[in-house]
């Protein structure tokens, strides 16, 4: 069974940092693009970045560029995301998301929460 596990959310202050990170079980991440989205209240679910699988080539919403990173760690099984300069508009539960053969995985979430 895929699962994929965020952690590393909390609450900061404007300009902080944080660092979350997607683990997964039941496949290798090293084999597939890797997302992560966010959602804030009463808003869409939001594309924030992307790893592909091929060449880790990146991808990054005008809105963060600059500011986060993401990257993989293949020993561990995870990707992370490097959260730099945060702001209130950042506030939002944020998923990892793969999709294997099809089917669509997406982890529990984990809060980020900017004050200003």
């Amino acid at each position: 069974e895929v699962q994929l596990v965020e952690s590393g959310g909390g609450l900061v202050q404007t300009g902080g940092s944080l660092r979350l990170s997607c683990a997964a079980s039941g496949l290798t991440l090293y084999d597939y693009a890797i997302g992560w989205f966010r959602q804030a209240p009463g808003k869409k679910r939001e594309g924030v970045s992307c790893i592909a699988s091929s060449d880790d080539s990146t991808v990054y919403a005008d809105s963060v560029k600059g500011r986060f990173t993401i990257w993989r760690e293949n020993a561990e099984n995870s990707v992370y995301l490097q959260m730099n300069g945060l702001k209130p508009e950042d506030t939002a539960v944020y998923y990892c998301h793969t999709a294997v053969r099809g089917a669509k995985y997406w982890g529990q979430g984990t809060q980020v929460t900017v004050s200003s």
